[in-house]
């Protein structure tokens, strides 16, 4: 009889004991959320579908760290109707309360469309697909401040960047720094970081009345308040790569930033200091998929999946499609304009020599006379093929500047290209801008492993060596007297004539007078040694 009670307690208690490891493990499945970051970045109008090369990167900026990327294969590529396929493939398989979208700036400008909308096209298709927030890039203002706080008025979802003071208030712009969002019960601070060079980019007459403060003192003034407020803590950052890793090394407490500016794929994620860094390209090309595993409120890990919208492997969505072919109905006409036809494809570069600004800065050192003729370098674009239209032109000169010349001493063109060397390769990348300077007419070799002053050398102007003295006719235009990207002697230059002549109409007539456009016979001017 004793030994049957003491088995019935046995059994009880092995009973008890399996029912506390199941509720236990109940209890600690609870605990485990799955939150789902969608997130595209440095758009840059870029609504609709463009071919893509196979080892062509049209869309490299100079911010990123050796992180050279290059599209996978030839094809068909983007567009905002195959990022809505993929989004609502995504949100299907997962519970919706459990999705997060969100946008890294450099979004709505920088596209003929764009241009003659100011930036509608894109915001409307946005609010279609249900964006949860957008940090605003530095080409964010390419259609002024005020056009800037109307798009985010038409905005259904907040457009915020929390280093970008209000002159005025001395309060971030739109007077909210960061935002609070729940998913799948999990609080997510978001804190929006905009891009502490943007005057340095565009016209600072489109940033009248703003400030652009550094990302890092910011983030720790509101990482106090997130950690307080939120379970998970995001950094939405429109810094660039080299900065989004000083800024994950540097401070404590960040779960995630989802990064832009430099058009980097970073696959697979940098993590430091328990800090994961993760960014999707550019131009609509690819839909990142981060999915946070978070235990106990805390982010355990993240995995990641890069969508690339091939015309192969993604559909386009109907509806988003026919919004895009009626906001194109009244402009169809001017957008398809017959250019001229590309013989051999002419991409862009960024951190080398650019096909298509060869092109242009030829065209300009023929047509204005001049002895040299320079383009800043943008870091985004198309590849030109086959039949080319005014909006392909556009894609590639998107910014309505006037063509000036003016005369530098052989010196200053000199100090033009150290700048352009740092640019590549600089010590502080905080004050990092730019990548190279594009140029026709100046033949030079250019060696990162040499000290500043010895960068530069083997210098050639009409196949003679330079002249320190000698005044130089340049062809640039009206954006390089602003400074931009640290190229500040431009403004120094004498006998500066500023002509009505729009680069971007211009550029279209010359190609239409072409007729047949091939790759340019004077790339190989750079030289360029020990750049990584």
């Amino acid at each position: 009889m004793e030994n049957t009670k003491i088995i019935g307690i046995a059994c009880t208690l092995v009973l008890l004991m399996v029912s506390s490891c199941k509720s236990d493990k109940k209890k600690n499945i609870s605990k485990q959320n799955i939150v789902t970051v969608l997130h595209t970045n440095d758009i840059h109008g870029s609504y609709k579908p463009f071919y893509a090369f196979k080892g062509n990167a049209t869309a490299q900026t100079g911010d990123s760290v050796d992180n050279y990327m290059t599209f996978p294969k030839n094809g068909e590529i983007g567009g905002f109707a195959r990022i809505a396929s993929a989004i609502k493939s995504i949100r299907s398989k997962k519970d919706s309360t459990s999705v997060l979208l969100l946008d890294g700036g450099d979004t709505f400008s920088d596209d003929l469309l764009s241009n003659i909308t100011k930036g509608e096209v894109v915001i409307s298709l946005m609010n279609e697909l249900d964006y949860d927030m957008m940090v605003l890039g530095n080409h964010d203002f390419d259609y002024g401040l005020e056009r800037t706080k109307e798009l985010a008025r038409l905005a259904n979802f907040p457009m915020r960047a929390a280093n970008v003071i209000d002159s005025t208030t001395n309060e971030p712009i739109f007077n909210e720094a960061y935002k609070i969002i729940e998913k799948n019960n999990v609080r997510i601070g978001v804190l929006p970081i905009a891009y502490r060079n943007t005057n340095l980019t565009g016209n600072p007459k489109n940033m009248e009345g703003i400030r652009f403060e550094q990302g890092l003192s910011t983030i720790k003034k509101y990482l106090p308040e997130l950690r307080a407020k939120s379970d998970i803590i995001i950094v939405l950052s429109h810094e660039g790569m080299s900065v989004d890793k000083i800024i994950a090394e540097e401070i404590d407490g960040i779960d995630l930033i989802v990064g832009a500016h430099s058009h980097d794929l970073i696959q697979p994620p940098y993590k430091s200091n328990g800090t994961f860094v993760v960014q999707a390209m550019s131009d609509a090309a690819v839909l990142a998929e981060t999915e946070l595993i978070i235990e106990n409120k805390r982010l355990k890990d993240i995995n990641t999946n890069y969508h690339f919208l091939y015309a192969d492997e993604w559909e386009e969505d109907e509806k988003i499609l026919k919004s895009i072919q009626d906001y194109r109905f009244e402009h169809k006409k001017e957008l398809e304009e017959y250019v001229a036809m590309a013989k051999t494809p002419i991409g862009r570069q960024y951190k080398e020599e650019s096909p298509f600004d060869k092109l242009v800065t030829s065209i300009l050192m023929d047509e204005m006379s001049s002895d040299v003729a320079f383009m800043p370098g943008v870091g985004y674009g198309i590849t030109l093929q086959n039949k080319i239209h005014k909006e392909n032109v556009f894609k590639l000169i998107p910014h309505n500047s006037k063509i000036i010349t003016l005369n530098l001493t052989g010196k200053q063109l000199l100090e033009l290209l150290e700048q352009t060397a740092t640019n590549l390769k600089s010590k502080d990348k905080m004050n990092t801008v730019g990548g190279l300077l594009q140029s026709s007419g100046i033949v030079y070799t250019l060696d990162l492993s040499k000290s500043l002053g010895e960068r530069i050398h083997t210098v050639q102007i009409d196949g003679k060596d330079i002249d320190l003295n000698k005044r130089y006719k340049v062809a640039t235009h009206s954006g390089m007297l602003n400074g931009i990207h640290n190229y500040t002697q431009f403004a120094e230059g004498t006998y500066i004539q500023k002509t009505d002549i729009n680069l971007n109409d211009f550029i279209v007539q010359k190609l239409q007078e072409m007729k047949n456009i091939n790759f340019p016979k004077n790339m190989g001017e750079v030289t360029m040694l020990n750049t990584h």
